[in-house]
């Protein structure tokens, strides 16, 4: 019955409209029996790991039955080009793979901004303790993520080079890699640092290697997840320096929203003393936001990729609502920006001017990612979140508040010589 169809099917000119069904075969003990159904395109790839549990299994047809053609000869091994020598320059370039060198130094340039926007003045040992602290949390966690994901990896043409798939390196070698990393960096982090920046660190290796990578092949809530592992650096950054991150009783920890000085409700001079817990959250929201129009553009037009490996994503599962989250959280940020980051003292309010270019093109972008949602627009929203990012950092350094405000744009130094002048007389 099997062949029967096969041939039909291939004899038929609407042989495109099997694609996408699913064709779950089982087989009993005295027949064969095809139940095909239409699904969405996802469903086809989410069996992996369970073909024998599940009966996915082709029955024992002749090909030649059906007309297909044989398959071709195995190759043989030597045509495969043996493993180079695993030299010192090359075991780094494994380790820099194992790592996700970019994600991580983006990790750490994130830290790094935590530290910069601190009122609380740091050293060089701190300052360069932090950053590799970080980046050595960060490639433990990438490590012992690519240790889980082998199999999976292995069907994606995006991830099928990583050393692990391919054998460049044993999964002993990158587990003690990872071992020593993920001991290392919040071992530093404790002993240059502090013990919360450690914790954290450590949390983060935590959340990312279990919880997260875990979630990636069962629900579309991994990508919340992520988004807190990567809204986690600039907490580091922030304590890493002796910043708090929860308000206590004493003077120095107390819970501030700074005004738009031309409201006359606070005034901003000296607020670049006060060690605001609400600072760090506003970075830790801001980057939170972030992750979603970063990641589900990057994952719509990777879908199939995702697919392949029955990977649980938004952008697989329900495009529609996966452009309308990346839009939703590019207006968040656009309020963050606005009003969040200047009421927590972590800049002056001219951030909430400057700010407004670059969130009114990367919301234009989402906006029509959100309307028409081709490759196209999706390749155009994660390129601005490239860009859109260390512009934005940037911005919230140059507006540091450290100066009041109206004497930044040349009112309060005028006010000052009046009242010299009147001390004077």
């Amino acid at each position: 019955m099997l062949s029967g169809l096969l041939r039909n099917a291939s004899r038929s000119s609407s042989l495109h409209l099997w694609v996408p069904y699913r064709l779950i075969l089982t087989r009993h003990s005295t027949s064969t029996s095809i139940n095909a159904k239409p699904l969405d395109f996802s469903s086809y790839f989410f069996h992996n790991g369970r073909v024998s549990s599940q009966g996915f299994e082709l029955p024992p047809v002749s090909l030649h039955q059906t007309g297909a053609p044989p398959p071709p000869p195995p190759i043989p091994l030597t045509s495969y080009r043996a493993i180079p020598a695993l030299t010192p320059t090359r075991l780094l370039g494994i380790y820099a793979q194992l790592s996700k060198a970019r994600l991580s130094a983006f990790n750490v340039l994130v830290a790094m901004s935590g530290v910069a926007l601190s009122p609380i003045p740091t050293t060089v040992p701190v300052l360069l303790s932090t950053a590799l602290g970080t980046a050595l949390c960060s490639a433990s966690a990438n490590t012992l993520n690519q240790l889980q994901e082998v199999p999976y990896d292995a069907q994606m043409a995006r991830t099928r080079g990583r050393p692990l798939v391919r054998r460049a390196l044993s999964p002993a070698h990158a587990a003690a890699f990872a071992a020593v990393t993920g001991l290392a960096g919040p071992a530093l982090l404790w002993t240059m640092c502090n013990p919360t920046t450690a914790l954290l660190g450590a949390a983060n290796i935590a959340l990312y290697a279990g919880p997260y990578t875990w979630m990636k092949r069962r629900t579309i809530w991994n990508t919340w997840v992520g988004a807190i592992v990567g809204a986690v650096p600039p907490l580091m950054g922030w304590t890493a320096v002796g910043g708090a991150l929860l308000p206590s009783a004493a003077a120095a920890h107390p819970i501030t929203l700074y005004f738009p000085p031309v409201l006359d409700i606070v005034a901003s001079s000296g607020s670049a003393a006060l060690d605001n817990p609400l600072a760090p959250w506003a970075l830790f929201a801001l980057m939170f936001s972030w992750q979603f129009p970063h990641f589900n553009s990057l994952a719509h037009f990777v879908r199939s990729a995702y697919a392949q490996g029955g990977y649980r994503m938004l952008a697989v599962l329900d495009p529609p609502k996966n452009r309308f989250v990346a839009l939703r959280h590019v207006v968040l940020l656009t309020g963050i920006c606005s009003a969040l980051v200047p009421l927590s003292g972590l800049t002056t309010w001219s951030f909430a001017l400057t700010s407004l270019v670059p969130n009114a093109i990367w919301l234009r972008a989402a906006w029509r990612f959100n309307k028409f949602g081709s490759d196209a627009h999706a390749r155009t929203v994660f390129t601005h979140s490239l860009w859109w990012l260390p512009v934005v950092l940037g911005l919230m350094i140059v507006h540091k508040n450290n100066v009041d405000w109206l004497q930044w744009i040349g009112l309060r130094a005028a006010e000052e010589d009046d009242i010299e002048g009147t001390a004077q007389k």
